[in-house]
């Protein structure tokens, strides 16, 4: 892992960094307190990158609030990565099918598969690196946050690695997705948007259904995709805060 800038502000260090072909961003607090900081692996919707307003005013919250560590990575073909020519030709279909009303469904899913089957490597050696970290270390309890892309991306994950000790997921409902979260023990939040145009309510409604955990809860609220409450972010601050405390 190599860091390459660091900014600090308001009680909060930024530093990016690169591993490989991989580029995120960790955040954390300024100041050291001597304690074990949880870690949050935070990942991104599908268009944008690691530095999305919405990731980074989350991960500061996270920051300040929790005294939580936090990690994103830009997806493959985001942000500065470049896509390969099966992912600009899928978004050429998605666009195509956009314009010309036919459902996106089926594209999102295809889409989303591929990107999550190279995602998940590279986050475990994402995790890797920062559990080599003497600010972190192998004891920091573990948690994922992501929707909709971040959702296909973090189900394949949090089924493939043990480290992880809690999820957040939503704003996603691809059955494709029901086999790996039937494998999914831990705790989980699961967001939905019940007017989302995006993502039919039937399917989210049985990913939610398949996941494995015995705490499972979901949110579900009014309004389209983009509408998620503000006041979502309280719910899922606590979610976070009292199971990375259990396995702290």
């Amino acid at each position: 892992m190599h860091f390459t800038a660091h900014t600090s502000s308001n009680g909060v260090a930024e530093r990016h960094f690169t591993l490989g072909e991989i580029t995120g961003v960790l955040w954390s607090r300024a100041a050291d307190s001597g304690t074990i900081a949880p870690v949050v692996l935070m990942g991104h919707g599908g268009g944008q990158h690691k530095q999305a307003p919405g990731i980074v005013a989350r991960a500061q919250h996270f920051v300040t609030a929790c005294g939580f560590t936090v990690v994103a990575i830009d997806a493959p073909g985001h942000g500065g990565r470049p896509r390969t020519p099966a992912d600009d030709d899928l978004i050429a279909a998605l666009r195509h099918a956009r314009a010309a009303g036919e459902p996106v469904a089926p594209i999102i899913v295809e889409y989303n598969a591929s990107l999550a089957a190279r995602a998940v490597p590279e986050w475990q050696a994402t995790l890797d690196a920062v559990q080599q970290l003497a600010s972190i270390g192998v004891d920091a309890p573990v948690a994922y946050c992501g929707a909709a892309l971040g959702t296909a991306i973090g189900v394949a994950l949090t089924a493939a690695d043990p480290r992880i000790s809690a999820a957040v997921f939503g704003l996603l409902g691809h059955r494709s997705l029901t086999e790996a979260a039937a494998s999914i023990t831990v705790p989980v939040e699961f967001l939905l948007q019940w007017n989302d145009e995006y993502v039919d309510r039937d399917s989210a409604l049985a990913l939610f259904d398949a996941f494995g955990s015995a705490e499972k809860t979901l949110h579900a609220n009014p309004g389209g995709h983009a509408q998620v409450p503000a006041f979502q972010l309280n719910a899922t601050t606590e979610f976070l805060t009292r199971h990375l405390a259990r396995t702290a």
